[in-house]
């Protein structure tokens, strides 16, 4: 079965959720309008669902952060959650 990577990113507004596809122009996204708290496991969960993914047997989710200017340290940083998907059986995602 094919793997995609999802992603979720946080800058301290509303939190994203997508698949990464490459060479599309569109991702499979879902929004929380809230900058806190973080979304728990099984919202992330819930909402890879809804577009039709699931988390891969035996992924777990990493974190790193970023900046949007990675040589100044006192730019906001970016939060970025991934791990490793799949499609959900019987899904048309």
């Amino acid at each position: 079965m094919v793997t995609l990577t999802a992603q979720m990113a946080g800058d301290g507004g509303p939190w994203r959720l997508y698949v990464v596809l490459y060479g599309e122009t569109e991702w499979p996204t879902v929004r929380w309008e809230r900058s806190a708290p973080v979304p728990t496991g099984a919202e992330r969960r819930a909402a890879l669902a809804e577009l039709g993914y699931e988390v891969a047997p035996g992924a777990a989710w990493s974190w790193t952060e970023d900046s949007r200017d990675p040589d100044d340290d006192s730019t906001p940083v970016l939060l970025i959650a991934a791990v490793t998907v799949r499609e959900r059986e019987g899904s048309a995602a």
